[in-house]
């Protein structure tokens, strides 16, 4: 859960930025310790037509923000790359202003009362179609395809914008951020399947990322390379504590984050589960009711009522 300092404000809350010809960015009004400065909304085209990715939480000033920046040119669709409640919900108050079909994501809603640092699950997004993984959204002398990416979420979609002659650019929604490492909270967070996703996108050449929060990545393999080395390092802390004894995951977060804030452990608590699911089904760790030790080494009480192995 590393993350870089909040950015002095003004934040451009609300106001179209440029950030290249086809790509517009927009900063909704919901700041926060998990969000950073806010969900950013892209709008991908011009004139001839755009697309809308990740419209953000339904919130009436965000919500005129992107129609004043869509400026009255079509659009051809709205996408989401994930439900959680920062990303989704504004998709359907948004189609009904412009009359876009909502294409992206799968619909996934999960009641999860666990501690997060992530936002809930959208349950009313409805999308009038799925993209599937390398189906593309065409526009005029451009594509935005679609490249599947679970592991924060199981229907997580990352969109590549195409243009001939030019190397993508990616839109990374909530599995590269450009602020802080990713959260992967079970039960639909997956560990094996997040570290996947970065392996594929590592193998990409992608010339920048564009993130729903966080400065944009202008170096994307370094970044990737470097999240796969740290969650490797979180995955050799966890070994390192089980191999001096069993424990629960309680008594693993204070070690694993001395320096994060505690009112974050128990989010935090989620990733380390998410770790220990991948390496039980790999073979090299069990759990004992809440009790997580290494594979082989049975804990038992002698006698004299001291643990052993």
């Amino acid at each position: 859960m590393r993350a870089m300092e909040f950015p002095p404000q003004p934040w451009p809350v609300g106001s179209a930025e440029r950030l290249e010809p086809l790509v517009a960015r927009v900063l909704a009004t919901n700041p926060s310790p998990f969000t950073f400065t806010g969900t950013q909304t892209y709008l991908v085209g011009g004139a001839g037509g755009m697309v809308v990715i990740d419209p953000g939480p339904d919130e009436a000033g965000h919500l005129e923000a992107l129609v004043a920046a869509i400026g009255g040119a079509p659009v051809m669709a709205i996408a989401c790359t994930h439900t959680h409640r920062d990303h989704s919900p504004a998709a359907a108050p948004l189609a009904a202003r412009t009359g876009a079909p909502i294409i992206g994501c799968a619909p996934l809603a999960l009641v999860d009362h666990g501690a997060r640092a992530d936002a809930a699950f959208d349950p009313d997004y409805a999308p009038d179609a799925v993209l599937a993984d390398g189906e593309a959204i065409a526009g005029p002398g451009w594509a935005l395809r679609a490249v599947a990416t679970p592991g924060h979420t199981s229907n997580h979609l990352c969109l590549a914008l195409e243009v001939a002659g030019e190397k993508p650019a990616l839109f990374t929604g909530d599995h590269v951020m450009g602020w802080s490492t990713t959260v992967v909270a079970p039960p639909d967070g997956d560990m094996a399947n997040y570290m996947a996703s970065l392996a594929l996108l590592h193998a990409r050449d992608d010339r920048v990322y564009y993130p729903a929060h966080g400065p944009q990545v202008d170096k994307p393999r370094q970044l990737v390379r470097g999240m796969i080395g740290h969650r490797r390092q979180r995955e050799r802390q966890i070994l390192k504590l089980l191999s001096e004894g069993a424990r629960p995951i309680a008594d693993m977060v204070p070690r694993m984050y001395k320096g994060v804030d505690q009112r974050l452990w128990p989010a935090a608590g989620r990733s380390v589960l998410a770790h220990l699911i991948d390496l039980a089904a790999r073979g090299e760790v069990v759990c004992d009711g809440e009790v997580w030790r290494i594979a082989g080494l049975r804990i038992f009480v002698d006698v004299s009522g001291r643990d052993a192995d």
